[in-house]
């Protein structure tokens, strides 16, 4: 009886840490929209589709940002735990086109897909599986403009030093920059970098910058959390959450096993005065 309440502590404090603390029992899923944008005329055509993510598979890009001028190269790569041959590197353009590497864009080497932008290669990039299973998706804009902002295309984790540079296609004379996010100024940089030594969550936006030449497209700048580096006060805040569920079940599984051991007594000692009265 002791050892059955123990076990069942212990399951129910494994389920509070797996869900309080951010691990999630069933696999994230995603929605995407075709085509890619935030804003429709009155009767345009749209589709939604969910699809399930896998943790096998993640899509990595190198160089590692999101913006590009017209006919510079990427490498997208499908990093795939276990068989990676079922693992292929798709894009849905901004045009609405769904496609796989190989077709009519980019060169096939191993898990690589190699590609030469032009701008209609803008667009959303993943890694999916023969059965639809997806991996991280990427999102690259090629720019024919005079300038382009580079910036991180994959999340980065909070903590880490990240340096957002305003790149030209012919180098001014002057090099200042200034700075936007979400829209609102941040600062100008005479370098035409700008360096955030520290990243945390509150700085994940959309970044653009601005020179005499004209300016950037705009990029989103992805801040993750890791678990283990909770602050304080989203640890707190996770606790109150989840400890009224962890403390209801440590109480009722407390009664039960009382009960279930008083249970035994009550009948051991009926037991007994039965066998009393069977002797008399």
């Amino acid at each position: 009886m002791e050892r059955t309440c123990l076990l069942l502590l212990l399951l129910s404090t494994l389920v509070y840490c797996s869900l309080g603390q951010g691990g999630d029992l069933s696999p994230p899923a995603s929605l995407s929209v075709s085509p890619d944008r935030s804003q429709f005329f009155e009767y345009d055509d749209q589709t939604f589709s969910l699809s399930v993510l896998s943790n096998q598979a993640s899509l990595s890009l190198s160089p590692d940002r999101s913006q590009f001028f017209e006919y510079e190269s990427v490498s997208l790569s499908c990093e795939v735990q276990g068989n990676s041959a079922r693992w292929r590197v798709v894009r849905n353009t901004t045009r609405g086109i769904l496609s796989e590497c190989h077709t009519d864009w980019g060169k096939q080497q191993g898990s690589s897909c190699n590609v030469s932008l032009t701008p209609s290669d803008s667009g959303v990039y993943w890694c999916e599986s023969g059965s639809g299973e997806h991996s991280n998706a990427v999102n690259i804009t090629v720019h024919a403009g005079p300038m382009i902002l580079e910036s991180p295309a994959l999340p980065v984790t909070e903590g880490d030093s990240v340096t957002l540079r305003c790149r030209y296609q012919e180098t001014p004379s002057d090099l200042t920059a200034v700075f936007y996010k979400d829209g609102s100024l941040i600062r100008a940089e005479t370098t035409g970098e700008m360096t955030i030594p520290a990243v945390s969550k509150s700085d994940e936006g959309l970044y653009k910058c601005y020179n005499s030449k004209g300016d950037s497209p705009e990029s989103w700048m992805t801040v993750t959390v890791p678990v283990l580096s909770m602050s304080l006060p989203r640890l707190l805040c996770s606790l109150l959450v989840g400890s009224p569920y962890l403390l209801v079940t440590i109480i009722l599984l407390v009664k039960y096993c009382r009960s279930r051991a008083q249970g035994g007594t009550r009948k051991t000692h009926q037991d007994q005065l039965g066998d009393h009265v069977e002797e008399e």
